[in-house]
């Protein structure tokens, strides 16, 4: 068991490096924001599929500490890339 966790872990690392490319080379910023939540999403993978095959405890912490910096990275994007009108009007509305 412990062998295929850690080739599904592989196979994880192996999909966050070909979304790589598509961070570095991304025609737009959209594309590029996905492509480093794949890499956020596959870091927590590898690492608990690592943790589960290896033993080790405490990964399951850093594992969430990653998705909570992967989800407010993305109400950040999502933020930054709201036109100024719509930022007003959520302003005016409060």
């Amino acid at each position: 068991m412990t062998e295929f966790l850690l080739g599904a872990a592989g196979f994880v690392l192996l999909t966050v490096a070909i979304g790589l490319i598509r961070v570095l080379g991304g025609p737009g910023n959209v594309d590029r924001t996905m492509a480093v939540q794949l890499l956020g999403t596959g870091g927590i993978a590898a690492l608990l599929l690592v943790a589960a095959a290896t033993g080790v405890r405490g990964a399951e912490d850093v594992a969430l500490g990653l998705a909570l910096l992967a989800a407010f990275a993305s109400v950040a994007f999502v933020n930054s890339a709201a036109p100024e009108d719509d930022r007003e009007a959520g302003r005016a509305n409060e």
